[in-house]
Parts: C-alpha cells; structure tokens; sequence
C-alpha cells in the first residue's frame, strides 16, 4: 500500500506559516510534515505562495447558474444593481459587471444561460500566460530584466513609458510567476540571474551580521541631528564596504539618503584604514559643499581615520550601534542590489575604476518607487539643479 495523501488542510496550513515570515523548516515542523515534502511544495510553486482559497464554509467566490438566473429575473423585473446586489448577498461592483458581461445584445437584455457559458469559457484552464500571448510586453519585460530593473520597477515604469497603451500592463507578480513557476514560463528561466537575489527559488534569506569594534572618539548614530530621519536635505550619506572572498577585497559603497544616489569606492589594493581615508577624501571631494553635510558608518575598522577623513571632507560622522545594520538601512539595500554585479567570494579588487563608474550610474539610473519612479539622479538634479543647468547626477555618473 502507498503512504496516505496529504490533506489540503496540512498544506494550507504550511502555507500559512509560510505568510507568517517562518523559514520552511519552521512551516514545515508547524504543520506536521517532513522538510523533504515541504521543500517539494515549495520548488513545485517556484517559491511562490499559492493565493489563498475560501474556506469550504464561506460563500463561494464565483456566481452560481443559481445567482445568475436570480439576477436575469430581478433585472427583468426593473430592480437596480443595488437592489439585486442585497438580494444575492453580492457586491455591487460584481453584479454591475456581471451585467455587463452577460449582456451581449441591449435588445435581448441579460440572460443567465448566455453569462453561464461565458463565464464557463472565461474559467477554462489552463490559460496562456499574459507574457507568453504578448510579445512587445514580453520583449519590453525581458529587455529590462537584463538591465537589471527589478519586477515592480518594470511593472510601474510601464505607466510612464506606455501612458497611452493599456496593454502594455503587467503586475510584478505576473512577472515573478512567469519567471518561477512551473507551466507559466513565459520569461526565459535564466533571467532569474538578473534579479537581486539571483535565485532559482523565491525563499527568506536572513544574514547576521559581523561583530565590530568601536573607536576611539566616535559619535554614536543617537546624536545625529533629526533633518537626517526625514530625508527631506540632501547631503547625508551612509556608507560601508562590501568584502570579496575571505575578506581579501573591498569596494567601499556610499548612499545619499534623500535620493538614493550612489557613490563607489576604488580599494585596488587593501581596505585598511588610510587606504579608505584616501579613497573617501578623493571622492567626496567631488561633492558641492551643499551635499556634504553627514555620514553614517558601522564601527568597522577601516573607519579608524574618521577624524582625519571628517576634518579633510568637512562630513559630521556618525557610527551605529553594535550589530544594528538596519539603521543605515539605505546603505544595506543597495549593498544588495551590488552584489548583483560584485558577487560574494569573488575578488574584488581586479574590478577596474571605470567599472565601478559604469555600475554607479546603471543604479543611479534605475526608477525607484519612493521617489515616485524617478531615478535617483533625476531625483537629484531636481533637488539641486536649476532651470537650464547642467545635470549634477548626470556629471557625476558620467
């Protein structure tokens, strides 16, 4: 005899988990079944959550032939969308577009068997993916994967791009779906290497981050001043190094809060301290005064020089706390985005000057959704250029 199948109820119940924040061990454990069946759901899904279905005792999503048959009859009668809505137990909006629907003639009006057999078309599966049956969307889609433009930046720079085109419309979760998901394969597979995480499954991923020592006169992150929380100047910065195999290599990244706009360090040949001081000093100093307001750091050492770095770049420093990387939750972010093109355990330091320009302005130019899907260099000319100046965020990703 085969094992028992397992009910639906266990696997909604993993799922629910799931949507809780749990990893799949935990999900898994909670629902009472084996990490090699729950990692099995999980790749079959692509590590897409499966959407929610109606408990067996809630009223069922769709019209019935019953509730079809009830609306024809009152609309019939002279009763209004509302009316009809009270009776049935349904939105409004449901039946004013089942109305619409099933109404394919004004003269013969609404009838419930004609709405039945196009509702049932409507249902049948499985149906062709939006991106496998448009191919402009699905070249626009992938053109932009490959620029390294995340699913929601795609999916919202559509508006902007195609203002006048409906059709050239797709959710972000459409795109994650037709990247992911078995028998929805519209995107080619490979272009998963485009997104952030790089991943062939969608799965948390949580890292601890690394103990560091403190210096000798540093300003906690406590006493920086409060215009920094709000974003609203322009001018402070956070920053940090993203390390290369066995921490042999470095590249230092600094973020402006207001903007996002990204800024790189050139570490050739150590990340120590005086090779951070100088490469910090160089940098900065291509900056107005206006934008060289404060700096965040962690307590790493290669801050050791920051009374020399402040005093020759005229930036109040500040550190954060102990294992506290979400208070320069900026700079975290984009360290992510970077690994997209500085991978873990590879050597940093044969990158070339000219390619951390190149990879600075691709970010600087990518739509971000806090700043209403403007780029952050757009975002930063906007800030500080006048009418008719030249671009500051164009000079400096140039």
């Amino acid at each position: 005899m085969g094992r028992p199948a397992i009910s639906v109820e266990v696997q909604r119940s993993f799922w629910a988990w799931i949507r809780r924040g749990e990893v799949i061990e935990v999900a898994a454990a909670a629902a009472g079944v084996s990490k090699t069946v729950a990692w099995r759901w999980f790749r079959e899904a692509g590590g897409v959550m499966p959407p929610q279905r109606c408990e067996p005792s809630r009223r069922p999503v769709r019209l019935s032939f019953a509730d079809r048959e009830e609306i024809a009859c009152r609309r019939a009668g002279g009763e209004g969308v509302r009316a009809i809505a009270r009776a049935i137990g349904r939105p409004p909006s449901t039946v004013s577009r089942e109305l619409a629907r099933g109404t394919r003639r004004p003269k013969t009006g609404y009838r419930a068997t004609v709405a039945q057999a196009l509702a049932d078309k409507r249902a049948r599966r499985p149906k062709m993916a939006l991106l496998r049956r448009d191919t402009r969307l699905r070249a626009y889609v992938e053109r932009q994967l490959e620029l390294k433009h995340s699913p929601e930046q795609i999916s919202q720079r559509l508006l902007t791009d195609f203002p006048d085109a409906p059709e050239m419309r797709v959710s972000h979760e459409t795109i994650y779906q037709s990247l992911y998901m078995q028998g929805r394969g519209a995107l080619r597979r490979e272009l998963t290497q485009c997104l952030r995480t790089g991943r062939a499954l969608r799965k948390p991923h949580r890292k601890a981050d690394e103990r560091r020592s403190r210096h000798a006169g540093a300003v906690s992150i406590s006493e920086r001043p409060a215009e920094v929380e709000d974003r609203a100047v322009p001018g402070h910065w956070e920053g940090d190094l993203i390390t290369g195999a066995g921490n042999g290599s470095a590249i230092g990244t600094l973020v402006e809060r207001a903007t996002g706009f990204v800024m790189l360090l050139h570490l050739p040949n150590t990340h120590k301290a005086f090779d951070v001081q100088e490469a910090m000093t160089a940098t900065m100093s291509r900056l107005p005064r206006t934008l060289r307001r404060t700096l965040t750091w962690d307590q790493g050492q290669e801050m050791a020089n920051h009374i020399q770095i402040a005093a020759a770049t005229d930036l109040d420093i500040y550190f954060c706390d102990p294992h506290s990387p979400w208070q320069r939750g900026t700079n975290e972010n984009t360290n992510g985005l970077l690994r997209q093109y500085f991978p873990k355990f590879t050597d940093l330091s044969g990158y070339h000057w000219d390619y951390l320009e190149f990879v600075a302005a691709e970010l600087n130019n990518r739509p971000r959704k806090r700043l209403g899907w403007r780029s952050p260099a757009e975002a930063l000319d906007q800030l500080l250029s006048p009418p008719d100046s030249n671009s500051l965020g164009g000079a400096l990703t140039s």
